[in-house]
């Protein structure tokens, strides 16, 4: 939202109330307070008629301080409000005051505020500024018809470059992009986004939240370029400056402060196929999609059931139909006894033919109009309602119908929808509808996430939620929403995905092949190769079948290699997934999160990190040319084994059964034994691959259980020639093998191959294994 006319002047509609002078500070409860006038304060006379803002400096965890802005305090709080970790006591918190300024620290992270004549904010990070908030940057602005708004401006240095404001699919660097925080259902070729997080990260290594639910508006070096601005409605305004010093670490913090991403169970990192959106289907289609799948050696882990489980015209009731589906309980029951899990579509939004109507309606669970009537509309069903997820009971009675299905076999939802939210509503609780907008889609998923929790177990609940605001990475897992079957939207769907993992969210997905349209048989590979080297990985599209064999033999060879590559992994792909629960670092990784320090990669939105070992450069291209970057060190091609330098742009030509898909150096890659499911024993007869190991390098792996407990962990150190392995477990046998130097020697308790690969027998607790190399 633009408020201003030009560097000097402000547009006719507002005026500004700016943070001109301070007055004094007060100091209390570990905050440190600002009072600042809006005018220039030269004597008694000046502070008759005025006005003052207020300005709260505070620390919830070391690195992390909160700057909040008020004007009028006497606002009441209708919520809602974000479920945050403000941690506890304040003995990180070190306030200090001297003639010049007053400073509040927080670990290495401080904010220091001038006693000048001229209101002045500086973040530091030691001794290093990272960001200020300047003369007249905070205001309170008033809009003529009397709309209030307040707003912030942050300082970006030279070549500073903003990331994040969740899955946006944009251009992935953000500096001169307008960013408005409302959740959309706008498809994937857009500014609108499903997920609009208030939060962004720069390559100066700190990170920027604002603690609102609300409609926030960024202006990211756009209204004035060397300035990222950002405003709310309301007399107040509340902000966090998450310092780093690297990536990670804001990741991490943040993530502290509004939630770690849950652990998803092993079996939903396997390969999931759909009946697709407006097909027409029945159990005999279902039993010929699994049966073509079987019969083609096509490993497949979970069937999804879209909207037409239910009848038309009656979504949502929960209801299988039975005109289709005349034995559910039967139906269920057969496909799990082939080893799949189940997931059927839901949304929260109930038809006024649903069965659940006429009783949502009677005990008072759907959002109300301002006059007791409850909200519809015709958009998605015919009289379509709301649930209000702010009343405990409405919780609870959706709740219970989700209980039925579980019961009956259901494994996970795809919990779609939440975006299209009115604000001409009343809630139970008295929650700002304007607010709720964007909270709504948190209250959903929760309620259905903790009702799988309930019933299956933690580490056992996951989701295939659309939508999701702060917070939402708690609920697993995220896909990217409605995008064509074409190129463009491959490489638009990737941004959003790295974006959204740049603001705290572990797990994401998107539909193999577009959701939108038929895609080309070319483009279907090409996907597939980019969705089975995902964090989670599903066939579903809108109007036809999206299983293999209706695009071309060579579709069905794709993706027999790609998922069994992908079930393969998996040892090393739950690592990094319980990594993403640990410090909120995401699966699928921007290059800038592993290379912070290399310029090179500040831009790069068309190739990944899977985990920190692998890079993927998906094709987008029907010809199979490819340009990527390769940061510095020694990259060994995973299914060539070929190894070439780093600290280039390189560009090939690749076949439809590859990609760029290299091991960085100083790499242990844990690779299972098993290739045809996710879920397994991933311990056993795991195989250790050490990819070039530099001289002076230490490097680890853990290799865990389905529960996220680790089994066996090894430990990789190079001094000269000798290589030194230690090894911690719970005695499973695992091999070695090292990529990038000949292995020569007689290894006690071990034999080694010509290939170079150290056959370990089982163990009880520790081996140390001494390899010397030529």
């Amino acid at each position: 939202m633009k408020f201003t006319d030009g560097n000097w002047l402000v547009r006719d509609e507002y005026t500004l109330l700016s943070a001109v002078q301070p007055h004094d500070f007060t100091i209390q409860n570990n905050t440190l307070t600002a009072y600042v006038s809006g005018a220039p304060l030269h004597g008694r006379a000046d502070t008759i008629n005025g006005t003052l803002l207020t300005v709260q400096f505070h620390s919830p965890q070391p690195g992390v301080i909160g700057v909040k802005l008020i004007h009028f305090a006497g606002v009441l709080e209708h919520g809602p409000a974000f479920e945050l970790a403000h941690g506890e006591g304040g003995e990180h918190v070190e306030i200090t005051e001297n003639d010049e300024y007053a400073e509040l620290k927080s670990g290495n992270l401080s904010v220091r505020v001038s006693k000048g004549t001229h209101w002045s904010v500086d973040f530091f990070r030691g001794t290093e500024r990272l960001t200020g908030s300047g003369f007249k940057s905070m205001a309170h602005v008033t809009e003529t018809g009397g709309n209030i708004y307040m707003r912030e401006e942050l300082d970006l240095s030279v070549g500073e470059l903003v990331y994040g404001l969740g899955e946006r699919f944009t251009s992935f660097v953000k500096n001169g992009q307008i960013v408005d925080i409302w959740n959309k259902d706008g498809g994937t070729s857009s500014e609108q986004s499903y997920k609009n997080i208030p939060f962004y990260i720069t390559n100066k290594g700190y990170g920027v939240f604002v603690n609102d639910p609300g409609a926030v508006s960024y202006e990211v070096a756009s209204e004035k370029v060397k300035k990222v601005q950002f405003s709310v409605p309301g007399e107040s305004i509340e902000y966090f400056i998450i310092d780093g010093p690297e990536p990670k670490d804001v990741l991490n913090k943040y993530t502290n402060l509004t939630g770690k991403p849950s652990l998803p169970p092993a079996w939903t990192f396997g390969l999931w196929l759909s009946t697709s959106f407006t097909t027409n289907y029945d159990e005999a289609t279902v039993n010929s999609f699994v049966d073509g799948m079987a019969e083609r050696d096509l490993p497949l882990h979970v069937f999804h059931f879209d909207c037409f489980w239910m009848r038309e015209f009656q979504w949502t009731d929960f209801k299988w139909d039975e005109k289709v589906f005349p034995d559910p309980v039967g139906m269920l029951s057969r496909l799990k006894e082939r080893g799949l899990k189940i997931c059927v579509w839901i949304n929260p939004y109930i038809a006024q033919r649903s069965r659940m109507f006429e009783e949502g309606k009677r005990h008072g669970y759907f959002v109300k109009k301002a006059n007791g009537d409850v909200w519809q509309w015709n958009m998605w069903q015919p009289g379509m309602a709301l649930v209000d997820f702010t009343n405990p009971a409405a919780c609870e009675w959706f709740g219970s119908y989700l209980r039925d299905l579980v019961d009956m076999g259901v494994d996970s939802f795809k919990t779609d929808f939440g975006e299209r939210i009115p604000t001409d509503v009343v809630y139970h609780d008295g929650s700002d509808p304007v607010k709720m907008h964007n909270y709504y889609t948190y209250l959903y998923n929760k309620v259905v996430f903790e009702v799988l929790e309930e019933k299956l177990g933690k580490h056992e609940a996951a989701l295939f939620a659309r939508s999701a605001t702060v917070g939402g990475q708690k609920f697993p897992v995220h896909w990217g929403g409605d995008c064509y079957a074409d190129y463009e939207s491959m490489a638009e769907s990737l941004r959003g995905g790295l974006s959204l993992g740049l603001t705290g969210f572990g797990f994401w997905s998107h539909d193999i092949g577009g959701f939108e349209n038929t895609a080309p048989a070319h483009v279907f590979k090409r996907w597939l190769a980019f969705g089975l080297l995902s964090s989670h990985s599903r066939l579903h599209g809108s109007t036809s079948y999206r299983v293999p064999w209706a695009y071309d033999d060579e579709a069905v060879d794709v993706t027999r290699m790609f998922t069994k590559l992908k079930c393969s992994l998996m040892p090393y792909l739950y690592d990094t997934a319980v990594q993403a629960t640990e410090q909120g670092i995401p699966t699928m990784r921007a290059m800038l999160l592993e290379f912070p320090n290399d310029p090179a990669v500040e831009t790069l939105d068309r190739q990944y990190m899977l985990g920190d070992s692998i890079l993927v450069a998906p094709v987008f291209s029907e010809r199979g040319d490819v340009t990527y970057f390769l940061p510095e060190g020694q990259w060994t091609h995973l299914l060539s084994g070929k190894t070439v330098e780093g600290g280039t742009w390189r560009k090939e030509n690749y076949d439809f059964l590859s990609l760029p898909l290299f091991v960085r150096e100083n790499s242990i890659l844990a690779i299972g034994a098993n290739d045809v499911r996710p879920d397994y024993d991933f311990a056993d007869h795991v195989e250790l691959k050490l990819f070039q190991l530099q001289d002076g390098a230490t490097v680890s792996r853990k290799v865990r259980n389905v529960k996220g407990e680790t089994e066996l962990e090894v430990t990789a150190v190079r001094n000269g020639s000798q290589v030194t392995l230690h090894a911690a477990g719970v005695g499973k046998p695992f091999n070695v093998s090292l990529h990038g130097d000949e292995a020569i020697a007689s290894i006690q308790g071990a034999n080694l191959s010509d290939q170079g690969v150290v056959e370990v027998a089982a163990f009880s607790e520790k081996v140390e294994l001494q390899i010397t190399l030529k």
